[in-house]
């Protein structure tokens, strides 16, 4: 500090003296040099902000486009606008525009294709986290309608784990895949973990309590 000090009081004073020519032979490369540096480097950053957040806008006005040509009905034009946005965006729409993409080719009946798109994203290594996650989830809710209870199982175990924010689907889906299957005592084990779990939604659980009674009426009860 007392160096600093003595140094900025030595400008200042030969600043009021207009010393400018032994001002800069003293210290002139080191403060131009580090002012330059700092005046580059600010607007550089503030560029590529503005740049950055007026693309992001951009690519979000795009999607949103997208998804209300969906609720119009115009589904493949919407399919193609996302498509696109998927190709060229930036951030995380390139992911968003994909999993929308999976979510009309669900809805319009080719699971099947869908199923293909979510696992894509969901293998994606340079997508979000929570992406690949709810990507995984709606794979694996396809998944019930298309595979077999221990492929459904592989898919979506991990995501029923304690803790985790998607468990509540996940157990759902898990149920409903081993009551296709025919394996109750495995339906029963999920539902009972929904109806345990206190942070659980109410409309999950009275789905829950509601399978739990169905499978009681088939004499279904806890093993051990």
């Amino acid at each position: 500090m007392a160096d600093d000090d003595t140094f900025i009081r030595e400008v200042d004073e030969q600043m009021r003296q207009d010393r400018a020519q032994e001002l800069w032979s003293k210290y002139g490369n080191f403060v131009i040099a580090g002012a330059v540096a700092i005046v580059l480097a600010t607007a550089g950053y503030r560029a590529w902000e503005y740049y950055t957040d007026k693309q992001l806008a951009g690519y979000g006005d795009r999607f949103m486009s997208a998804i209300e040509l969906s609720g119009q009905g115009q589904h493949d034009e919407a399919v193609s606008a996302l498509e696109a946005l998927a190709a060229d965006g930036g951030g995380s729409y390139p992911e968003l525009a994909r999993l929308r993409i999976a979510a009309e080719r669900a809805a319009s009946g080719d699971k099947a294709e869908a199923l293909k798109a979510y696992d894509a994203v969901a293998g994606d290594g340079s997508a979000l986290p929570v992406l690949r996650e709810i990507a995984r989830l709606q794979a694996g809710l396809l998944a019930v309608d298309l595979e077999g209870f221990s492929e459904v199982e592989n898919r979506l175990s991990d995501l029923a784990a304690a803790g985790n924010p998607l468990r509540h689907s996940a157990r759902e889906a898990l149920a409903v895949a081993a009551l296709k299957a025919g394996e109750d005592q495995k339906a029963l084990e999920w539902l009972n973990r929904i109806v345990e779990d206190s942070e659980a939604a109410g409309g999950v659980q009275n789905r829950a309590r509601l399978l739990l009674d169905h499978l009681a009426g088939k004499g279904v009860t806890a093993e051990g």
